[in-house]
C-alpha cells in the first residue's frame, strides 16, 4: 500500500471521472483527493491515493476506462494537506517575504527546481521575431512572467504543467507586486482612428438600445455571433447576459447608441469562460472587437479563470485573425463550419535549459 499523485487527461464527456474512479476502486485504490483541470486538449483528472496496486497496473486501468497521458508519481502523506488551506499558508508568508517568491511558486505547484530567469529566457509566449519560427513548448517547464524581461522559470520532470496550474501561479505573483491601478471594465476607451466610446456593463436598462443594435447589424454579422441571422435578441437571453451569476457583459457607446456587445460567459466545466462578441458593422476593423475582447480576458483572469473559449464560424475570418492576435489556438470540431479558439489566461511557456 502506498500513496500515489495520479494524472491523466480525459475527454470532456459526462461520465469519464465516474470511471477512471471505478478503475482506481477497482484496483483497491482509496481516493484521498481530487481536482479536475482544463488543459489544452481535454480536462486534466488528478487524484491523490493510497493505493495497493503497481503503477503499470493503474495505468493499463486508467487508460481502459479512457485515460490519457497517464502519469503516477510517489506522493507522501504531507500532500494530503488541504489545498486551499495550503495555498492561504503559502500567500500568508509570501506577503511578509516577498523577496522568497520563486521558493513559494516551488511549493505551490510542487516544482522539482524554481528560479529566476532573465532576458530571453523569460520571454513570454508571441514575444519571438517576426517571421521566426517558435519553439514548441516544454510542458515540464513553465515561466512564470513577473516583469519585462524578468520571470521564474518552473521545472518539474514528473507531472507536466496544466493550464489551471498555470493561472494559479499567475495570481501568486499578482500577490507580490505592488497595487496596481484598477483596470476598470468601463469608462472611456480612444480607438486608434481617434473615435471614443464609451464602456460600461450591461443592465437591463440597455434593453431597447440593444434591440436597435441587433436591427442594425447586418444579417452576416448577426450569422457570426448567433449562427443565425434572426435580428430580434430574445428577452431570456438579454436576461442570462445580465445575470451576473452567468457572466459578466459589457457595451460599447457612442452618441447615444450601443455600437457593440462583449460577453464573458461562465461554463459547467471548471477553469473555463467563453467569450462572445457583437460588433456594429460600421465598427467593424477599427480595433473595438480587440478592446473588448482584451478587457474581458482581464476581467477573466481575476475572476480565476485558466482558459477562455470562442466559439465561430469556419467563414467568419474577421474573429479568426483577432483570436490570433491574442495568442488563441484555432482548432475544428466535429461540424466542419464550426470552429473553436483557446486562450490560456495564465502564462506557459518554454524556457531554455540553463
Amino acid at each position: 500500500m502506498g500513496f500515489f499523485r495520479i494524472r491523466t487527461t480525459v475527454d470532456e464527456r459526462p461520465g469519464r471521472l465516474a470511471s477512471l474512479a471505478a478503475a482506481l476502486a477497482d484496483k483497491g485504490g482509496n481516493i484521498l483527493g481530487l481536482s479536475v483541470q482544463p488543459d489544452t486538449d481535454g480536462t486534466v483528472d488528478e487524484f491523490v491515493t493510497e493505493i495497493p496496486a503497481s503503477p503499470e497496473a493503474v495505468r493499463e486501468a486508467l487508460e481502459a476506462a479512457g485515460g490519457r497521458r497517464v502519469r503516477i508519481v510517489p506522493a507522501t502523506a504531507h500532500e494530503l494537506t488541504d489545498e486551499p488551506t495550503r495555498t492561504l499558508l503559502l500567500a500568508a508568508r509570501l506577503r511578509s517575504a516577498p523577496w522568497r517568491l520563486p521558493e513559494i511558486l516551488g511549493e505551490l505547484l510542487r516544482a522539482d527546481d524554481a528560479r529566476w530567469v532573465y532576458g530571453a529566457a523569460a520571454a513570454r509566449p508571441g514575444d519571438r521575431n517576426e517571421g521566426e519560427t517558435p519553439e514548441l513548448p516544454d510542458p515540464t517547464l513553465l515561466v512564470v512572467p513577473v516583469a519585462p524581461r524578468r520571470s521564474i522559470r518552473l521545472r518539474r520532470a514528473g507531472l507536466p504543467f496544466t493550464l489551471t496550474e498555470a493561472a494559479r501561479a499567475a495570481a501568486m505573483v499578482r500577490l507580490a507586486q505592488p497595487p496596481a491601478e484598477p483596470s476598470a471594465a468601463e469608462g472611456p476607451v480612444r480607438l486608434a482612428d481617434g473615435a471614443e466610446v464609451q464602456v460600461k456593463p450591461l443592465t437591463p436598462l440597455y434593453r431597447e438600445a440593444l434591440r436597435d443594435l441587433h436591427e442594425r447589424c447586418s444579417p452576416e454579422t448577426r450569422r457570426f455571433r448567433y449562427f443565425t441571422s434572426n435580428p430580434n435578441l430574445p428577452p431570456r437571453m438579454l436576461d442570462r447576459l445580465c445575470d451576473r451569476a452567468r457572466g459578466q457583459s459589457l457595451v460599447a457607446g457612442h452618441d447615444g447608441q450601443v455600437v457593440a456587445l462583449a460577453s464573458l460567459l461562465f461554463t459547467a466545466d471548471p477553469g473555463i469562460a467563453e467569450i462572445a462578441l457583437l460588433v456594429e458593422d460600421r465598427w467593424q476593423g477599427r480595433g473595438l472587437g480587440g478592446t473588448l475582447a482584451r478587457m474581458l480576458l482581464t476581467q477573466a483572469r481575476d475572476l480565476g479563470f485558466a482558459e477562455v473559449r470562442v466559439t465561430l464560424l469556419f467563414d467568419n475570418m474577421r474573429l479568426r485573425r483577432l483570436l490570433s492576435s491574442l495568442g488563441a489556438s484555432l482548432t475544428h470540431t466535429e461540424d466542419p463550419g464550426v470552429m473553436e479558439g483557446r486562450i490560456a489566461v495564465g502564462v506557459m511557456a518554454a524556457a531554455s535549459p540553463s
